[in-house]
């Protein structure tokens, strides 16, 4: 009788036992798809988290131009960047605020007056360190993105829109700083500055309600001649890159000083919780498999010593040991399928709480004052994915293949006599 159909008898006459080994596999299978699911789920939340949150490293230096901004933000590496291109400029038809506190020793003859507003040319105002992590923020409108570059648009402080009237839409006119120029600005934001107005008497171009945020190229337009950056910001995807990122500026900028900084504290407190539960989920897949192939096996060596009558009746017939071995993988394989299916279902079940429980669990500990406002706050999707799948049955068939052989070894040493002798 063919040894397949022999393991398919053997399975429907000891139904208890194959109920068992069912149970077994099932919660087997189970395990490893909720390792794997959890694996998959970190996985696309490290990708997420270092797009939105990643690593800030700030460049600050003597010859930093946009233009050299640019081209290191053109790397790779580099996922979003923003240069700061800071001027004083004055405008025309909008009265910036004043120090309600007197300016001590009063006007002093001869003194160069300052020009009051404080413009700063940029690309992606979210980069900027007090808008991504809630110091300022958006009320109306937008900020400014990398699609203004051609545009004359301005983000204005909440305080200066109400004193001079300003909506959305509106336009107020800054005048470069020859004097020449007057460039109309079409406001398409105002944002609130949490920073109170200041008990002593300050300069205008320093309050922070006269700060207002331009494209850099409208900065450029204002400013003759070419300028320095004050700093440029750009955010990689990990620690590691900084490295890289440093050796290309080194490039850019020659052997000349420079300030690079590298600001990872949001980037530890959410991405290395992630990478750790990661971890987890790899050694518990491979603690499943090892336990499950050691458990397997003890049952099938079991299995094999109660049914020592049968195997040597079979090996008395002239029947190969080598097809008693595959009978017995077949038995413990045609288990391991079935199971896989009731693990999709119940792997699918289990894994989303699991997922909440420790992924959800890690950002809620990350403190709102190291995660920055654009930073992903739900909780990983846990997704059953056909891989997955085929990576649980490769995982279980391997386990039947291994539990099944290595008893089996046994098999080859029984004679047929010997064995009918013994269990008289």
């Amino acid at each position: 009788m063919n040894f397949v159909k022999r393991a398919g008898l053997s399975l429907r006459a000891r139904k208890v036992r194959t109920a068992v080994l069912l149970g077994i596999f099932v919660v087997i299978c189970t395990l490893l798809l909720g390792g794997f699911l959890l694996q998959g789920a970190t996985a696309r939340q490290e990708v997420d988290a270092q797009r939105t949150i990643g690593v800030d490293v700030t460049l600050k230096g003597k010859g930093l131009t946009p233009a050299l901004a640019d081209r290191l933000g053109s790397s790779p590496r580099v996922h979003r960047y923003n240069p700061r291109l800071p001027i004083q400029a004055e405008g025309r038809g909008i009265e910036p605020l004043e120090s309600n506190v007197p300016k001590p020793g009063g006007n002093r003859a001869g003194a160069k007056p300052q020009r009051p507003l404080a413009l700063n040319g940029v690309r992606d105002s979210g980069l900027l360190l007090p808008f991504s992590y809630g110091s300022n923020k958006i009320t109306a409108g937008r900020g400014i993105t990398p699609e203004d570059a051609g545009r004359e648009v301005a983000v204005v402080e909440k305080r200066l829109a109400e004193k001079n009237g300003l909506k959305l839409g509106d336009t107020i006119r800054v005048q470069s700083a020859d004097g020449k120029r007057t460039v109309p600005l079409t406001v398409v934001g105002i944002y609130r500055d949490s920073m109170p107005d200041p008990s002593r008497w300050t300069p205008p171009h320093l309050l922070p309600g006269n700060t207002l945020y331009v494209p850099v190229p409208t900065i450029q337009q204002l400013s003759p001649g070419s300028a320095d950056l004050a700093e440029a910001v750009f955010r990689i995807g990990s620690p590691e890159q900084a490295e890289q990122l440093h050796a290309e500026a080194r490039r850019l900028l020659g052997t000349g000083a420079f300030d690079f900084r590298v600001n990872d504290k949001a980037y530890k407190d959410q991405v290395r919780p992630i990478q750790r539960v990661g971890t987890l989920a790899r050694l518990i897949v491979r603690l499943i498999a090892v336990a499950g192939a050691l458990i397997l096996g003890l049952i099938v060596m079991l299995q094999i010593r109660e049914r020592r009558d049968e195997l040597g009746m079979l090996l008395s017939l002239g029947e190969k040991k080598w097809k008693l071995i595959g009978q017995h993988t077949v038995e413990v394989a045609a288990v391991a399928l079935p199971a896989v299916a009731v693990a999709a279902l119940a792997g699918q079940v289990a894994a989303q709480p699991a997922g909440d429980a420790l992924l959800g669990h890690q950002e809620s500990d990350t403190s709102p004052r190291s995660r920055p406002s654009d930073a992903p706050a739900d909780s990983p999707e846990m997704r059953v994915q056909p891989s997955d799948l085929g990576k649980v049955a490769g995982i279980g068939l391997g386990i039947s293949l291994v539990s099944t052989v290595v008893p089996g070894i046994g098999i080859l040493r029984l004679h047929p006599r010997s064995i009918l002798i013994d269990s008289e």
